[in-house]
């Protein structure tokens, strides 16, 4: 097996520290969960067996990764692994919709970072390759985006690749304040249901000190979870920089654990701008990007799982529309109202109803408390669907939906006049149909 992970069609392994970096995260977990018993006395008689179990992980991580390989095959990226049942996995280079480089706080200090690539399909399969040496991290996520974008000619018979260079510079489109993360997360759902519990707990230690105690001791597991829940936000969040290059945006972000990867606006299956009622007093918005094969898969937590890239975690509206504009191009505005019966249907909302198009995208626009735009590209949709229910056929309404291959954000014509409706649909069909055969 070759060293040099740039050598096509030879085999590389992992970093032997990858076990340990697997072992170490999962012991941190029961680090955090065992804490408030250890500090007030009251140890669990499972601690030990808990800390043995994370031994026994390492143990068999290092059998998975004696026998975990994996090389570049021409346009595909083939893992195998496995000790009783062997799997050969093969993930096709074209299909790659992004690739992206996490390092978690252990993986820095190992000087390792995992890299993973997501795949398009109906699957939105996930690639993973943790850990990696750091410094053979960013030279082979090059080569991959090179094979994916065909600019790189493997020769077999010589063994070797000449990827293509990369052309231009990055320019800095914006960077998120950290005060203004923080109160950003504290007006939000999560923050405010970290004050809930934080405020429930401090009532109950002055009426009730006992049982306090005793829900510190077992773990407070309300607390660990909100308090989890805030940190990796903030933690995801914290200076995300979104860059202008040539191959996209370079997106970059994290406190502890870094992430970076480059959004390609052609791989953009909708963004959605997302303005909470609190965060319209300061003129806020936070800006989301859907992308085919960011699904949950296999190795990633269920808080993963359809989870949007926020290219702006929180910013201003003008910062948003410079984003947007760059991501889609020629974005219409949400003008078209719904009809004034819906408000016997829908009476605190239908004032936010509204939707518009061009040649290329569709936006829809809904919600009083909660307010959301979304933009999706006529190219990317998969689907168009009239529904109507019974309240509807009684308004004579419908709604047309466009679905896309993200599955986590959809554009929403809803409560339309029936012939409104109708003349959008076979109108959205012929024109997503040119899109398509456009892009």
């Amino acid at each position: 097996m070759s060293d040099d992970p740039l050598v096509p069609r030879e085999w590389h392994r992992l970093h032997p520290l990858s076990p340990l970096v697997r072992a170490g995260r999962l012991a941190i977990g029961l680090f955090i969960v065992l804490a408030p018993s250890v500090l007030t006395g009251r140890r669990s008689s499972g601690s030990v067996y808990e800390f043995a179990f994370v031994g026994v992980l390492v143990v068999l991580g290092f059998i998975s990764w004696l026998v975990t390989r994996w090389r570049v095959e021409e346009d595909d990226l083939r893992i195998e692994t496995g000790l009783i049942r062997r799997q050969s996995l093969r993930f096709p280079l074209a299909q790659v919709q992004a690739i992206d480089i996490v390092r978690p706080g252990l993986a820095r200090l190992f000087r390792v970072a995992e890299l993973r690539l997501r795949m398009a399909g109906n699957t939105g399969a996930t690639a993973r390759l943790a850990y990696l040496p750091e410094r053979e991290v960013e030279p082979l996520r090059a080569r991959l985006l090179a094979l994916a974008h065909g600019a790189v000619e493997v020769d077999a018979t010589a063994g070797e690749a000449d990827a293509a260079e990369p052309q231009g510079e990055e320019h800095i489109l914006t960077t998120v304040a950290t005060p203004r993360l923080v109160a950003s997360i504290v007006l939000s759902g999560v923050g405010f249901a970290a004050i809930a519990v934080v405020v429930g707990l401090a009532v109950t230690w002055v009426f009730a000190p006992d049982v306090a105690a005793s829900l510190v001791a077992g773990g407070a597991v309300p607390l660990v979870v909100v308090a989890t829940l805030v940190w990796r936000r903030f933690n995801q969040e914290y200076r995300l920089t979104v860059a202008d290059a040539p191959d996209g945006l370079p997106v970059r972000s994290g406190l502890v654990a870094l992430t970076s990867e480059t959004i390609r606006p052609g791989r953009v299956q909708a963004v959605r701008m997302v303005e909470p009622f609190l965060w319209r007093r300061f003129g806020w918005c936070r800006l989301e990007v859907d992308v085919a094969g960011r699904q949950r898969r296999k190795g990633e937590g269920e808080a993963e799982r359809k989870q949007l890239r926020a290219v702006l975690p929180v910013g201003s509206r003008a910062v948003a529309a410079e984003l947007l504009a760059r991501i889609l191009p020629d974005v219409p505005k949400p003008l078209l109202r719904p009809p004034r019966r819906v408000r016997f249907k829908s009476p605190l909302r239908y004032r936010f109803l509204s939707w518009g198009r061009t040649d290329t995208c569709v936006v829809t626009s809904t919600g009083r408390i909660r307010r959301v735009t979304a933009w999706v590209p006529l190219a990317k949709a998969q689907s168009l669907r009239r529904t109507q229910g019974p309240v509807q056929r009684g308004l004579r309404l419908a709604s047309i939906h466009l679905d896309t291959a993200g599955r986590s954000v959809h554009a929403t014509l809803r409560d339309r006049d029936v012939a409104e409706a109708d003349a959008a649909l076979a109108e959205l069909v012929r024109v997503a149909r040119l899109a398509r055969a456009a892009s």
